[in-house]
């Protein structure tokens, strides 16, 4: 695995390959690597010649009283298992590569549906981080495929508008949620949860999965299966930021006609925030 810290250093090899005719994939990750991650690099590694990985964590998409400066930093651990994983390029730069005249001037990339529901409402400016990040990746990589977890699904949803948006010849994969042994989706943040929480954390897919149930037998009563997925999570004594049934593309609230359905959760630990999933198809 080559590792680059430079943009110039990354797109003087890409371009060698890019004349050999190789498809080149892309994940992008903040680092803190788990087999979540990793399943996203396997699955770029079938459809494409060469995969590149990065690791930046970003701290234009974390809020003020986020947790930018404590986010877990285990460079040398993640570049062992990218090794093992098959990665081919690994791009990690530093702050100042990223954002060369500093953050409060960089140049941003809006997306202005879909940023201000969900996790947007309870970060704002997230999202704006993540497109300007992002936007910033995928013009250094140039990447002919990415591949995003559908475990952040508003941020999947995000990414594809953006890339539609701005006619970005990237095709934007989505790949399985990952999941503990008990269902608990994989998360950098699951080593917050205390032990006493963890037994109970799994209440999120639980709540999700019946409200998924309610719809697919018929049940488009959307806001009352909200309320009870949410009295479900509380009731495990965790706090609720949203339950929502949206439509799968636009995340606007579910209609009664919609094929397309998605149920989103998140919900907060004593020292983590968790979200999860699951997407209802009647075609």
């Amino acid at each position: 695995m080559k590792i680059f810290h430079t943009v110039s250093g990354l797109r003087d090899d890409l371009t060698e390959d890019r004349v050999q005719g190789l498809r080149i994939g892309f994940v992008p990750t903040m680092g803190n690597l788990h087999d979540g991650h990793l399943a996203l690099l396997h699955q770029a590694n079938q459809t494409n010649d060469i995969v590149v990985c990065s690791i930046f964590v970003n701290a234009l998409q974390f809020g003020l009283n986020e947790d930018w400066d404590k986010y877990p930093r285990t460079y040398e651990s993640d570049c062992e298992k990218l090794r093992a994983a098959g990665c081919d390029y690994l791009f990690h730069p530093d702050d100042v590569e990223m954002y060369p005249n500093g953050l409060d001037t960089q140049s941003r990339v809006i997306c202005p549906t879909m940023t201000d529901v969900l996790c947007g409402a309870s970060r704002p400016g997230h999202f704006e981080g993540v497109t300007t990040v992002v936007s910033k990746l995928f013009n250094i990589v140039q990447p002919d495929e990415a591949v995003f977890g559908i475990k952040d699904y508003q941020q999947l949803a995000v990414i594809r508008r953006m890339a539609e948006d701005l006619c970005m010849p990237i095709q934007i994969t989505s790949a399985p949620i990952h999941r503990e042994a008990d269902g608990l989706a994989m998360s950098s943040r699951n080593r917050y949860i205390t032990e006493d929480e963890r037994p109970k954390a799994t209440v999120l897919k639980e709540a999700l999965d019946w409200v998924a149930s309610q719809i697919r037998s018929g049940n488009r009563a959307f806001s009352e299966l909200e309320a009870e997925a949410t009295a479900q999570i509380e009731r495990a004594g965790f706090t609720v930021d949203y339950v929502t049934c949206s439509n799968s593309k636009t995340l606007d609230l579910a209609a009664d006609d919609d094929s397309e359905i998605t149920v989103l959760g998140a919900m907060f630990t004593e020292s983590a925030r968790l979200i999860d999933n699951v997407s209802i198809s009647e075609e």
